[in-house]
């Protein structure tokens, strides 16, 4: 079902917290979780349909006097079980719809969100499922062997294997696991025969095929002829013998597939699934008993709420990704007479990316200075004409006005580098430029804009300053320009009178957020509030539990935020489950290396020395170590304190 269409932004008609909901595409991307009360605060229903309900801007302010500063990743652990249910859900109805003989049997891909808590409560709240975990690494096998203690929950190993990944694997199956080693690449059939004869026994295994159907979005490179995983036709047959010839043919138990993250079109998941369940059936034909099949990752996320086969945004919902999945897989086996198998998937965006949001606050803004500056005597020439200019502008002559001051202002950069304006005079021009621009951009309207004036409005924005990196906490945006829905999460029932975008903590130029969320596409600035000091301003990034936290990095030594994880409490409100403290630069760091004993020592002997020579009183040297020591305990963000000056 697509949502109704966007009202155009509009000044003119009454603001509320409705139309606030529209106009950030919650009422689209946010369901089922995320809403807007009339106090114009976005709310929280971890349980989705199912009842209770949490103000954010009230849950942040208990936070902060819990002292857990911002910027802070609230995680919602019953979003995370919602949606949990949910995919079982979706499977149990396709299952009971088409009368499918098989089962639906889960694993979360440890890759897409390592942390402890986050991995615990999934085999926690999954064992009813007998949910499991896909590891891709050997340190990811360590973490599932550690977590998982369902005897008939899956353990899916992926990835490169070297033999003490292997042989570790292979063990595992004696500790009542089921560890299912996924064959990947040709050369580790000779790696796995000799690790299983060394060992004197073998574990369950499955083959990865290297389909031919190439995936749609940012991530279609990860299936088809040059995917960096995955076993061909050829290399599938010569697996098949090897293992026949070795006596291992009857552990073959699992076909995977993986067409790509964020699947966006359901078109390429069905043509996918038609060659895995005839791959499935040729295997069963060549004497390999399968069972299992596994169709990866792949489960998109609708970032932007447009149901669109766009990259940020889905064509298909999860009960239709359910039904292709059971009703094309029964499709080939039944003609063949062959059983169908349990049927596995490795869900991590689509399960985890609702579950957290970051909230950031805004340190102050930055915009053009387009205030007149008061009329001197022998002004330029150029400065006069930009004044008459911007005295003449009506509604009727606006595109020739805008084209005049754009030729004046490039006349007056040409006058500086010559030498013949003054820096003040050059400073004249600006602004009276900027004037023109502001004068203009007020008595457009909302109507239709004339091609050539529309970028005025984008020229006249405002940069807001966050409290945030974004290499840290929301990397996709950088790397892969991902969409995120981004918005205040307070005053939505005021109008937003400022076109705006945020600028983070770094001090690198990608370190921005442009890109947001808009009907049918994405627009480059997103319409803010007024700052009202002392008075925060909070804003939100959602959907971004997937990945992001995992892929963030240290750019400019700006560590992991606090984090606390969040549970609808029986009798109401809420509990806080455990909190996450996010690094000191004491942490950062010791990360790179630094030794920061070492660097107050340091110092310490150069305020002596300095003491000695008369440069450094005794008081200030001790305010400078003490500065030091403070901020080696603090947060890598800045404090409030600093900020509200």
């Amino acid at each position: 079902m697509h949502p109704a269409p966007r009202q155009p932004f509009s000044r003119q008609a009454p603001w509320s917290a409705a139309r606030s909901s529209r106009l950030y595409g919650l009422d689209a991307w946010g369901q089922p979780y995320f809403s807007i009360n009339e106090q114009g605060h976005v709310t929280v229903q971890p349980r989705g349909s199912r009842g209770g309900c949490l103000d954010l801007v009230a849950l942040v302010q208990d936070l902060q006097a819990r002292n857990l500063s911002l910027p802070l990743l609230i995680r919602f652990d019953d979003i995370l079980e919602d949606r949990l249910a949910k995919l079982h859900d979706a499977f149990a109805c396709a299952i009971a719809q088409y009368n499918y003989q098989g089962r639906y049997q889960g694993v979360f891909p440890v890759k897409c969100h390592q942390q402890r808590h986050v991995l615990e409560h999934v085999v926690r709240v999954g064992r009813r499922w007998n949910f499991g975990l896909e590891a891709g690494s050997k340190a990811e096998l360590l973490v599932a062997l550690g977590l998982l203690d369902d005897p008939d929950a899956l353990l899916v190993c992926n990835g490169y294997k070297d033999t003490r990944y292997l042989e570790t694997a292979i063990l595992a199956r004696r500790l009542r696991r089921r560890p299912l080693v996924v064959i990947e690449q040709p050369d580790e059939v000779d790696g796995l025969l000799t690790c299983s004869r060394r060992l004197g026994m073998t574990p369950l295994m499955g083959v990865r095929a290297k389909l031919s159907v190439q995936g749609s979005g940012r991530w279609g490179g990860s299936s088809g002829d040059g995917s960096k995983f995955g076993l061909s036709a050829p290399d599938l047959l010569a697996t098949v013998n090897a293992l026949g010839e070795a006596g291992l043919l009857g552990e073959l138990r699992l076909l995977h597939m993986h067409v790509g993250s964020q699947i966006s079109d359901i078109a390429v998941l069905k043509e996918a699934l038609q060659e895995m369940g005839q791959l499935y059936v040729q295997l069963v034909a060549l004497g390999a008993p399968m069972g299992y099949l596994d169709v990866g990752g792949g489960l998109g996320v609708d970032y932007d709420g447009s149901c669109t086969a766009t990259a940020a945004s889905t064509n298909y919902s999860l009960q239709n990704y359910a039904n292709d999945v059971v009703a094309t897989i029964q499709e080939c086996c039944q003609p063949q007479g062959v059983p169908v198998p349990t049927l596995v998937s490795e869900s991590g965006r689509a399960v985890a990316s609702h579950f957290s949001v970051l909230v950031f606050d805004v340190l102050s803004t930055g915009k053009v200075n387009a205030a007149v500056p008061p009329p001197q005597e022998g002004e330029p020439l150029l400065v006069r004409n930009l004044r008459e200019l911007l005295a003449t502008i009506t509604p009727r002559n606006l595109q020739e006005v805008w084209h005049d001051a754009v030729k004046f202002k490039d006349d007056a950069l040409s006058a500086f580098r010559l030498g013949y304006l003054s820096l003040v005079d050059r400073a004249k021009a600006e602004q009276l430029y900027w004037a023109c621009c502001r004068t203009i951009s007020d008595q457009l309207g909302h109507g239709s804009i004339p091609a050539d004036l529309q970028p005025i409005s984008a020229a006249m924005a405002a940069t807001y300053y966050a409290n945030l990196s974004i290499f840290r906490s929301a990397p996709d945006t950088w790397a892969v320009n991902q969409l995120f829905p981004v918005m205040p999460i307070h005053r939505l029932h005021e109008l937003p009178q400022v076109l705006g975008d945020f600028a983070d903590l770094t001090c690198d130029s990608d370190g921005k957020l442009n890109r947001f969320i808009d009907a049918g596409g994405h627009k480059s600035h997103l319409e803010l509030h007024h700052l009202q000091p002392p008075d925060p301003y909070w804003v939100g990034l959602f959907l971004g539990g997937a990945y992001q936290e995992i892929m963030g990095n240290l750019h400019n030594l700006f560590g992991r935020t606090n984090a606390v994880h969040i549970r609808l409490a029986s009798q109401g409100g809420y509990r806080v489950e455990q909190v996450a403290r996010g690094n000191t630069t004491s942490d950062v760091l010791t990360a790179m290396d630094h030794d920061p004993r070492s660097l107050v020592e340091h110092l310490r002997r150069e305020s002596e020395a300095a003491i000695a020579a008369g440069n450094l009183t005794i008081p200030d040297a001790h305010r400078l170590v003490t500065h030091v020591e403070e901020s080696l305990r603090q947060s890598t963000y800045l404090e409030s304190s600093v900020r509200r000056r």
